[in-house]
């Protein structure tokens, strides 16, 4: 039994997790959580052992000097606490950490039993995946479960996702089996400019957690660096004409399958979220998981897909192959899928 000490009982506490590696394309649900935890500031009250989870030659710890002492920071999952004031009060339980390298079924009953003992109503699990869209139009975020009763009252898509899965898929699952309701929420990154940092897939992600949970987030910087981001990608493909031309047929073919739902739901979801942040004063402006110049969110220079196009919407697919070892995880090595269809 999982035995808290310090940590005060919690309102309707919602527990939202990323990870690192394979389900975190451009870094995008880990920076999301990691915004949380900056903006609202988290206080980890428990990590996971590292030796049970992990395997250091592939994610190596790190050595660092603080007061002239050597110290090493080991690779792991931390869980923190926020306490989420105002009319409405809500706590978040925050997961972050790194993608298990063994022991997945040990490491999400280790993540319920906290789940458990915190009183958890909810677990929002998040990722991002590679996709053919865009950069220049709005992210796709798909809102998915393994509940039916869940999709029909959260307004989410029942997963009908079949192949290789990661932790995102494993801990939804576990959370399903153990009567914990659980979603996925999953942002589809552009395939062509994959490397961290993705923005603008960041703050769709918290956008999505917003309408799915209730709370006005406090966005700091991350809007302006949203924009920084599209700029920097449309100069680099503008230089390029093979890519310029390849994103204008992404966007050709995002505009023709969106057209028929190009009103109504999308809209009312946006003015929702603005009456939301007018009646609350606005986001806070101070802090923020930002960056502060403009080149640091100048992202590398797109490369258009030289492999074959990727199935169609619904259909089953491999993902990309693991990182090497070394490699951080999270970028090209992100899953490859379809906005429309991916692993729960």
């Amino acid at each position: 039994m999982i035995e808290l000490e310090g940590v005060p009982e919690l309102v309707d506490p919602v527990m939202v997790a990323a990870f690192e590696g394979w389900n975190d394309a451009g870094d995008a649900a880990s920076t999301a959580v990691a915004h949380l935890d900056k903006e609202w500031k988290g206080e980890v009250f428990a990590a996971l052992d590292a030796e049970d989870y992990y395997d250091f030659q592939v994610n190596r710890p790190t050595v660092f000097l603080e007061g002239g002492v050597r110290k090493i920071t080991w690779p792991t999952t931390r869980l923190s606490v926020i306490r989420v004031g105002g009319d409405k009060p809500r706590d978040l339980v925050l997961v972050r950490g790194i993608e298990p390298s063994m022991r997945w079924r040990s490491f999400c009953n280790e993540i319920l039993g906290f789940a458990h003992e915190l009183g958890v109503e909810l677990v929002v699990i998040m990722g991002a995946l590679l996709g053919d869209t865009p950069h220049t139009r709005p992210v796709p975020v798909s809102g998915v479960t393994s509940d039916p009763d869940l999709a029909r009252t959260m307004d989410l898509e029942e997963t009908k996702y079949e192949g290789p899965t990661g932790i995102v898929g494993i801990l939804q699952e576990a959370c399903t089996h153990a009567g914990v309701p659980a979603v996925s929420l999953w942002a589809a990154v552009p395939h062509y400019v994959s490397q961290p940092p993705n923005p603008k897939a960041t703050l769709a992600l918290l956008n999505r957690l917003e309408d799915l949970i209730g709370l006005r987030i406090p966005l700091g910087d991350l809007a302006e660096d949203a924009r920084a981001w599209q700029v920097g990608v449309d100069q680099l493909a503008a230089e390029d004409s093979e890519v310029a031309e390849y994103v204008q047929s992404l966007e050709e073919a995002r505009d023709t399958a969106e057209l028929p739902e190009a009103s109504g739901e999308a809209i009312a979801r946006e003015f929702e979220r603005y009456l939301r942040r007018r009646d609350g004063g606005g986001p806070p402006q101070a802090g923020g998981h930002a960056t502060d110049g403009g080149d640091r969110t100048r992202p590398p220079k797109p490369q258009p897909r030289t492999d074959p196009p990727g199935p169609e919407p619904g259909a089953e697919q491999e993902p990309e192959p693991e990182p090497e070892q070394g490699e951080k995880s999270g970028g090209e090595s992100g899953p490859s899928d379809s906005s429309e269809d991916h692993e729960d």
